[in-house]
């Protein structure tokens, strides 16, 4: 996705945003009516309650698309990549806070080491590393309301992206009216990229839907390293964002913590096995 941003940096974040709403939109519910499941979208719709909870995934996620577009058209990879990786740690505070889960004593260490890690880029930076927590909270709290919806992964995407893409298109709209307009009119590589927001948001999230049913979930966790990890090494390599060694012990106690954490799954899940 930094690669693909990057290129857009000339379009505002809010136009980028709308156009991955509305194509991401049509991706899905092509998707689904190709399968002939578009009927669970309309059952997820049709429930009050399960509405309800959909628009607030639907702001979340907005939220953390925004966010993210703008970090990473504005030169924040590194600390956008920062957001993913903390925000595992962010789930289990929220499986304490909100589901009342216990921590053992290593996963506390874990949520401890993190929080250092998070205080001292504060402490270095004059300020909170505000992208990577608003993308960690957005999506933290996304996955955990997702966690109660009676929706599949797709069908509830599909319902989301139902509900808010109205609001981008009539954004698309109104930038269209002002001559603002950068799909059709900023050139012959722009709008096509524009128009490539949808499937590049659709098809990771409907491989990991499928992925997920298919692997252990503590192997799902340990994956989902790996986008960060080749965040921060595309904006290290690639856009040679600074990254002095203050910096660096910063995302240290972070990283160490992830370890600790990934390892005490691990063992977990072997002597479960």
């Amino acid at each position: 996705m930094p690669l693909y941003l990057r290129p857009l940096q000339e379009v505002s974040a809010l136009q980028i945003m709308a156009n991955r709403l509305v194509w991401c939109c049509l991706a899905v519910l092509l998707w689904l009516g190709l399968r002939g499941e578009l009927g669970e979208v309309r059952a997820a719709l049709r429930e009050r309650a399960t509405r309800l909870r959909l628009t607030a995934t639907a702001v979340l996620i907005s939220i953390n698309w925004l966010t993210y577009v703008w970090g990473v058209t504005h030169g924040y990879v590194v600390e956008s990549s920062l957001g993913y990786f903390i925000n595992p740690l962010v789930n289990v505070l929220l499986g304490v806070v909100v589901l009342h889960e216990r921590l053992n004593r290593v996963q506390w260490l874990s949520v401890a080491l993190a929080a250092s890690g998070v205080v001292y880029l504060t402490w270095l930076a004059g300020r909170p590393p505000w992208i990577a927590l608003v993308l960690a909270a957005s999506f933290s709290l996304y996955g955990l309301l997702r966690k109660v919806v009676a929706a599949s992964a797709l069908a509830g995407l599909g319902a989301e992206t139902t509900l808010i893409a109205p609001l981008g298109a009539a954004y698309l709209g109104y930038c269209e009216l002002t001559g603002q307009a950068a799909l059709g009119h900023a050139g012959s590589v722009i709008t096509p990229m524009l128009l490539a927001a949808g499937p590049l948001t659709a098809i990771p999230l409907a491989l990991f839907a499928f992925g997920a049913r298919r692997i252990r979930y503590v192997t799902v966790g340990l994956l989902q390293y790996v986008g960060p990890t080749l965040q921060l090494v595309i904006g290290l390599t690639i856009y040679r964002e600074p990254f002095p060694l203050e910096r660096m012990l910063g995302f240290a106690p972070i990283w160490l913590a992830l370890i600790v954490y990934a390892a005490d799954s691990l063992l977990a899940s072997r002597r479960a096995r």
